[in-house]
């Protein structure tokens, strides 16, 4: 409640006890309307929870949501199922007595869903252990199974719940799922002969037509096409786009191993759904005499496995339609027991065999009050139903506050309310009661019909004020009545009941060669899982209201012995939209639910209570004699605190361990005071915790930074006295060197001699000659550099002489190669992937066929050529493989690799473009040893694609330089023509490594200069 007081100005009230204007429906609605709008589909009226259904999935029921809503107190956090889960949880442990949850709302309010979040719930928060989540895996299983078998598709919903259902859950002292029990109420047998039109028969008959396993459907005699049975088709709508049945199908075959039904339990459950469809397509004739004899025996042949004489005896000597009335008795009867017989098995599933003290939380998912078109005896007994629990509903609400008010020494002040016992007694008083009418017209003798019971109704509850029929009603009312019709006046508005199978419906007839049938089907067939509790199920000697009637009783003992809660679920539209609030449809259901009563009863006199604890922990702040610590009692300081905010003797009770306040606007005013008051509070508690906090960064930091000091001055010297104990080392020995210099190398002077080596190659590096030829030029080297400086000179030229022996008068380019200095490689990261490479440089590779252009890199090592595309190898060519290689005499960069090539499955010859193409040739020539390889060709090259094809290569000179595939098939490349200028050679040894220098000797001087 206390969350709900600071958001309720944004999203209506989160509890209807603070509507101010409580008793307007209006109000109510408003309220309702404005926080579904919002996607908030729960409020609270206290402890009871009101849902609306959204006809759309939300994301608040994720295990995170859970996990917020565990262990937190009722109204500290927005109103939720998973809230209200939880407070009855906890309060089973911490009271260690029993509750109950009641969902009731209409059909498609989503009581079903609200049913299962619940057990969701409950499966997380509770313990775990290996024994405790098979039994929690069985509650949640139990629930597929049941809808299977006990839901269908209605007109307002496509997965309603044709039975009432009781659940209780056990629970240890520690607080784990340990057992559960079933009861069921009603279940709807009618629907198994016939549906209404848009609705269809209980789910199980589809999924098993529509997703069992061929193997399966053979053993059974059932084809895959629902429109071949009677009992299916009668609805038109054996497909719902919403019902995906074979999914369906699936999750049922699991739950019912989960809940451990053995396979020839199973086999024969679905034998007997197999039976109920083919009983249902016999069909009959009349023959000479007028009895009805089969028309199609084909049929019996998978009927219960009972001979198709003995089944033909069940029917005669009948006319066509009683043999009908037979058949579908049969049926109903058969489907009715199998029910109650799984709902049995799912209860030997979850029995507890602890015979200790368990604590129990029941869930009763009900049907809702029915109003339809056409009211029959199922919405009679449905509504009698709501009745009873309406009337349970209001006197456990107002024993509770009554208690409550008593524990508390408040004076009791009485609620006005609509007490229905007046229509209960009509429905069940004895001797004068419908249902004792309605015994009494089945068991008499004579011909006693629907009307005769209609008169009898009119003669002794004619002049109940609550009760009318189209004889006794006045003349204005009588329009709206057939002369079969009798009218109620329910607590939640009228209901117009055709009395039309009321008695046949309570009969429930099943005729004596019917009994024997399906007795001999046990005995002879599945005696060994039905067992003596089918058998006995077939005594009449109760019709089926008085049955009905004696559950309920049953019933409302088992709910008076616990606790009791509460969830109202709301349908907002007939079309299931997503939202739409239909105001009239909802203010019908807020009206038949009871929540004007139940708001009013919780508003009787006080709408606010709570402990002394509680209100003063959360308004101390409003008074300083409270705030921060409030020393005594927590009811003087809650009479302190009201005593200065002023409260009035009339506005609030102070009871025995809680605080009474009548009126919202009281606590909104005070909650009002509580929010300006906390933002006050919060800026003096953040002023007060960040000057805490910055003093004891400050502290930290500057006995950190005092650290570092004394650390980083230490650090400083230290290093400084290594510098200069370095420093004089080194002067040391560069005059020891420098006074010994002109001596052989020693360890005196070989840093010295060292440090000469560089400073001369760093000063030639910048002087080098601008003439290749011109020796004079270069530097003078020392003493001990005179043999080096020879060298370089040698390998300054060697490799520029080779190239001018391979092209200089050849190739129209060549001059204009001489000054750029050759590199040791182009490419850096891809030649590491080569240990021992020798140059790398980037190309275009011309594919062999059609001549389409690819970047790639060619790798030279000591032994063979690779030609790579981002670090994977596309090619190798073998020194010992490679023929030859061809340019052209003009100023294209082409080249031609011509490679042996005698396997079809190898690659033929390479045509690649290079910018670099002197170097390139200069370097394969030496480390290959190929000089007389290298041809210079005029026209066109010849090459091989692979074996016994070949490919060719025009050069001509043109105004633009380009390259293309011309219409003969050949490459053409066309380049510019070059007039000869004067080269400069410059910057050629800004490669040369000093180390390499100082290493070389004039044998590998000579040797090079022999390979050029």
């Amino acid at each position: 409640m206390e969350a709900s007081l600071t958001a309720r100005d944004r999203v209506g009230i989160q509890d209807f006890v603070l509507l101010d204007a409580y008793t307007s429906e209006s109000a109510f609605l408003d309220n309702l309307r404005k926080r579904f709008h919002e996607n908030l589909i729960y409020t609270y009226i206290g402890t009871l929870l009101v849902s609306v259904n959204p006809y759309k999935e939300l994301d608040i029921y994720s295990k995170k949501q859970m996990d917020i809503y565990m262990g937190v107190n009722f109204f500290e956090l927005p109103p939720h199922i998973f809230a209200l889960a939880d407070n009855v949880f906890r309060t089973m442990l911490f009271e260690f007595n029993n509750h109950f949850i009641l969902i009731s709302g209409e059909s498609g309010a989503g009581k079903t869903e609200a049913s299962k979040k619940i057990l969701q719930f409950y499966a997380v928060s509770c313990r775990s252990t290996r024994l405790l989540n098979n039994v929690r895996d069985r509650l949640l299983l139990s629930n597929p199974v049941l809808e299977a078998f006990g839901n269908a598709k209605t007109l307002k919903n496509d997965n309603s719940s044709r039975f009432g259902k009781y659940m209780d859950i056990q629970f240890d002292y520690q607080g784990g799922a340990v057992g559960g029990h079933i009861l069921s109420y009603l279940l709807e047998k009618s629907r198994v002969v016939h549906q209404n039109h848009g609705e269809r028969n209980f789910h199980i008959f589809y999924q098993l037509v529509e997703g069992g396993e061929e193997d399966l459907l053979r053993w059974l005699g059932l084809e895959r096409n629902c429109q071949h049975y009677s009992y299916l088709v009668q609805g038109g709508c054996a497909k719902v786009s919403s019902i995906n049945d074979k999914n369906d199908w699936k999750t049922v075959q699991k739950a019912l191993s989960v809940i451990e039904l053995s396979k020839s339990d199973i086999e024969y459950l679905f034998g007997i759904i197999a039976s109920v469809l083919h009983l249902g397509n016999i069909k009959f004739e009349a023959d000479v005499r007028g009895y009805a004899t089969l028309s199609n025996n084909q049929e019996m042949h998978w009927l219960l496995g009972i001979p198709a004489q003995v089944i033909n005896h069940v029917f005669s000597p009948f006319s066509v339609d009683h043999a009908v009335y037979a058949r579908d008795a049969l049926a109903k009867a058969i489907y009715d027991r199998t029910f109650n017989w799984l709902v049995n098995k799912i209860n030997e599933s979850l029995a507890n065999k602890d015979s200790s003290r368990k604590t129990v939380i029941g869930l009763l998912d009900i049907y809702g009050f029915e109003v339809f078109s056409v009211n029959s005896f199922e919405q009679f007994c449905i509504n009698h139903c709501n009745e009873k629990l309406q009337q349970l509903f209001i006197e456990l609400t107002l024993k509770s506050e009554q208690e409550e008010y008593e524990m508390e020494g408040i004076e009791w002040e009485p609620v006005p309310y609509f007490n229905n016992k007046i229509i209960c007694d009509l429905v069940e008083e004895k001797h004068r009661g419908i249902i004792s009418l309605l015994d009494e017209e089945c068991l008499r003798p004579g011909e006693a019909t629907d009307l005769t019971f209609l008169e009898k109704m009119e003669e002794k509850i004619g002049g109940h004020p609550h009760f009318v029929t189209h004889k006794l009603a006045d003349q204005k009312t009588r329009k709206t009545l057939q002369r079969g019709d009798f009218r109620l006046l329910h607590y939640a508005g009228e209901v117009t009941y055709c009395v039309v199978g009321f008695l046949d419906k309570n009969n429930d007839l099943l005729y004596r060669s019917g009994k024997e049938i399906v007795i001999d089907f046990i005995k002879y067939n599945v005696d060994h899982y039905y067992q003596h509790s089918y058998i006995s199920y077939f005594p009449v000697t109760n019709q089926v209201v008085t049955q009905f009637k004696s559950s309920l009783v049953g019933l409302t003992e088992i709910l008076m012995s616990k606790e009791p809660w509460y969830v109202r679920c709301i349908k907002p539209n007939e079309a299931k939209q997503p939202g739409r609030f239909d105001d009239v449809l909802v203010r019908h259901q807020v009206k038949y639910l009871g929540l004007m009563e139940h708001l009013r009863v919780r508003r009787a006199g006080f709408a606010y209570r709570r402990k002394y604890e509680i209100f003063l922990q959360r308004y101390k702040p409003l008074c300083p004699d409270t705030w921060p610590n409030w020393k005594g009692t927590a009811a003087e300081g809650v009479q302190r605190l009201i005593k200065h905010l002023g409260y009035k003797r009339d506005e609030y009770k102070l009871g025995r361990t809680k605080i009474f306040i009548r009126h919202p606007r009281t606590l909104f005013a005070t909650e009002d005071a509580f929010q300006d008051c906390k933002h006050k509070l919060a800026t003096r508690i953040q002023a007060k915790y960040k000057g805490y906090r910055v003093k004891g960064d400050y502290l930290k930091q500057k006995e950190a930074a005092t650290k570092i000091e004394n650390c980083w001055r230490g650090l400083i010297a230290r290093k400084e006295r290594e510098r200069r104990a370095w420093a004089v080392k080194v002067i040391k020995k560069f005059i020891k060197g420098f006074m010994t210099r002109n001596q052989p190398a020693s360890i005196d002077n070989s840093e010295y001699l060292a440090y000469v080596r560089q400073s001369y190659l760093t000063r030639l590096k910048e002087n080098l000659p601008k003439t290749v030829l011109d020796k004079d030029s270069w530097l003078t080297p020392p003493p001990i550099m005179r043999e080096v400086g020879d060298t370089l000179f040698f390998c300054f030229i060697m490799l520029k002489v080779q190239t001018s022996i391979m092209f200089k008068g050849k190739k129209e380019s060549y001059p204009f190669s001489v000054s750029r200095p050759f590199l040791d490689t182009r490419i850096g990261e891809t030649a590491e992937l080569f240990s021992c490479h020798c140059y790398s440089v980037p190309v275009v590779k011309y594919d062999r066929n059609g001549f389409r252009p690819r970047l790639r890199q060619l790798i030279l090592t000591q032994d063979a050529a690779y030609l790579v595309e981002e670090a994977k190898i596309k090619q190798q060519i073998d020194y010992s493989s490679l023929k030859g290689v061809s340019v052209s005499n003009l100023s294209d960069n082409f080249l031609i690799l011509h490679v042996t090539c005698d396997d079809i499955k190898r690659k033929g010859d390479l045509v690649l473009q290079c910018d670099y193409l002197f170097e390139v040739l200069t370097k394969l020539s030496v480390i290959a040893n190929k000089q007389n390889c290298i041809k210079v060709v005029q026209g066109s090259v010849r090459f091989d694609i692979q074996p016994g094809r070949e490919g060719f290569v025009d050069f001509k000179s043109g105004q633009e330089s380009t390259v293309y595939r011309a219409k003969n098939g050949h490459l053409m490349v066309v380049s510019v023509a070059f007039k000869e200028t004067k080269v400069i050679i410059h910057d050629m040894c800004s490669s040369l490594s000093s180390t390499f220098i100082l290493g070389i000797n004039k044998s590998k001087v000579k040797m090079m200069v022999m390979w050029g």
